[in-house]
């Protein structure tokens, strides 16, 4: 493991080196990996609304929908396997290309497992536009699923390793950024689309899916790759003239020989995957696999996917739901702005803690005002003050996720890894995020249609325990280097008994006075 100096709780080494304008511009570029994920979360939840592409693919739902008011409940009227799968489909996929992903982001650097995702992205929105059968569409969400696997595994790495510590925060949340950007871009195409007459606009909204893959590809073949992936490749010299582009200074001897000590840690590690099981990596296992499943039991994509879906069964009418879900997406961005300015000043766990007790109040809400609304059965509507009241706790329930789990459920995961574990870590972090965003995606509709507004409830339950969990179990990792993380650990009250004494050997260090 990399050394280094002793780091107090929030404050870590002082290396040499500035802010340029060339790291800013790599992070800007990689980050719009993210707007991938962030098109297609907006996007399918429009589509699988509008009655055109529902006709053509899925005419049981359109049928279901029709009879709703006559025989069902208003909670079960969009509820099909079939229709979910379409939307879920993609995180199956998604799931087994962030395990080949680790082994291509480890073995031959960053950007190409970023080029592999923008292409094969690129190739599932062309077939997913010109769709003429199920068949073909699912081929393509599939495709999707690979895209979104290789660049959630290795955008988030990347930043946090091209990223100076004092803003590794704000940089690494540019993904966060771009997902945010990418769901309202597809809300206002879905908006747009909806009103295309001829019934094509469907096929305008998955084609238009080709322009954030197009960015990803060309950006990821122009990026330079991260001096910790040059490194673990054997080419020393040109690692550190990388890190010297990248920190402006001349001067990164301490910055490179932490790199170099992490790196030959690195190469005594021949099956990261067995060594990550290890008693010295449990905690980052543990929140590796803990973060992305509490993220999506949030019930974020509950709102995101099938916001549009979800407007219109709670009474919208079809433009003002793909309207509330433009609304909603706008807020998101605001919050995601917030977070970027807060994270490096306030800490990590200060949004994670804000974001949850606010998110957990919002559901509550969602959940109450739904019930007085429908009650148990699904039969009756919501006024134009409760329907306005209702989207206000949406919009403050989004703005929470937006400046805490959002983007924090993909920063500290790729940032609490040491290289030597870190492909590893990051795999299983996509894997486990994935899995239960295809499980979520998959059973809301349906969940939708038996727990009734409970399901809010459920979500708000689910809130306090991932809230607890991030007061006593996780540390504060702001301003920390990345290699130099095992202080966090060995200092924790609980986690400090796994880590070894020579895995935080930057104790060692400051008593050498290597460091000022």
């Amino acid at each position: 493991m990399a050394g280094g100096g002793y780091v107090a709780p929030g404050q870590g080494l002082s290396y040499e080196g500035r802010v340029t304008a060339f790291v800013i511009c790599t992070c800007v570029i990689a980050a719009s990996g993210g707007l991938l994920f962030g098109y297609d979360i907006g996007i399918s939840g429009g589509v699988t609304s509008m009655e055109p592409f529902l006709k053509k693919f899925f005419p049981m739902v359109l049928k279901q929908e029709s009879n709703a008011a006559a025989k069902e409940s208003e909670y079960c009227k969009f509820n099909s396997q079939l229709l979910t799968l379409f939307t879920s489909s993609l995180y199956l996929a998604a799931l087994v290309a962030s395990f080949i992903a680790s082994m291509v982001t480890r073995i031959f650097g960053r950007k190409l497992s970023m080029f592999v995702g923008g292409l094969a992205f690129l190739i599932g929105s062309v077939l997913n536009g010109f769709a003429m059968n199920i068949e073909v569409l699912i081929i393509g969400r599939l495709l999707l699923g690979v895209g979104v696997g290789f660049a959630n595994q290795s955008v988030p790495v990347y930043l946090s390793e091209m990223a100076p510590a004092h803003i590794r925060g704000a940089l690494n949340i540019g993904f966060q950024m771009a997902i945010t950007l990418g769901i309202l871009a597809a809300s206002l195409i879905n908006y747009g689309a909806a009103k295309i007459e001829g019934g094509w606009g469907w096929r305008l909204s998955l084609g238009l899916a080709v322009v954030p893959a197009v960015v990803l590809t060309v950006g990821s073949y122009i990026l330079p790759d991260t001096p910790n992936s040059i490194l673990e490749r054997g080419q020393p010299d040109k690692a550190r003239q990388m890190l010297q582009k990248i920190r402006g200074t001349q001067h990164v001897d301490a910055e490179f020989q932490d790199l170099v000590d992490a790196t030959e840690a690195s190469k005594k590690v021949n099956n990261p995957w067995k060594n990550i099981l290890q008693p010295r990596y449990r905690p980052q296992l543990i929140l590796c696999i803990l973060i992305p499943f509490f993220q999506q039991l949030t019930g974020i994509n509950v709102i995101m996917f099938y916001a549009p879906v979800l407007f219109k069964t709670l009474g919208f009418g079809d433009n003002a739901s793909l309207m509330s879900a433009v609304i909603t997406g706008t807020v998101n961005v605001v919050a995601t702005i917030v977070s970027i300015y807060s994270v490096d000043r306030f800490g990590r766990r200060v949004l994670f803690l804000e974001g949850g007790i606010q998110m957990f109040i919002f559901q509550i809400a969602v959940g109450a005002t739904i019930g007085a609304s429908f009650g148990f059965n699904g039969d009756g509507n919501l006024s134009r003050y409760d329907a306005n009241l209702l989207l206000f706790f949406i919009c403050g329930y989004v703005a929470a996720f937006a400046w805490s789990w959002g983007p924090l459920g993909w920063l500290v995961p790729s940032e609490i890894c040491p290289l030597e574990i870190r492909s590893a870590g990051q795999a299983i972090n996509v894997a486990v995020n994935m899995i239960f965003t295809f499980i979520i995606g998959q059973i809301f509709l349906s969940m939708l249609c038996h727990l009734k507004f409970g399901l809010f409830f459920f979500f708000a339950g689910w809130v306090l325990i991932m809230t607890a969990f991030v007061y006593f179990l996780l540390p504060e990792t702001k301003n920390v280097h990345i290699e130099e993380m095992n202080e966090v650990w060995k200092r924790h009250w609980f986690w400090g008994k796994y880590i070894p004494d020579e895995a935080a050997v930057g104790m060692n260090r400051r008593d050498e006075g290597r460091y000022a």
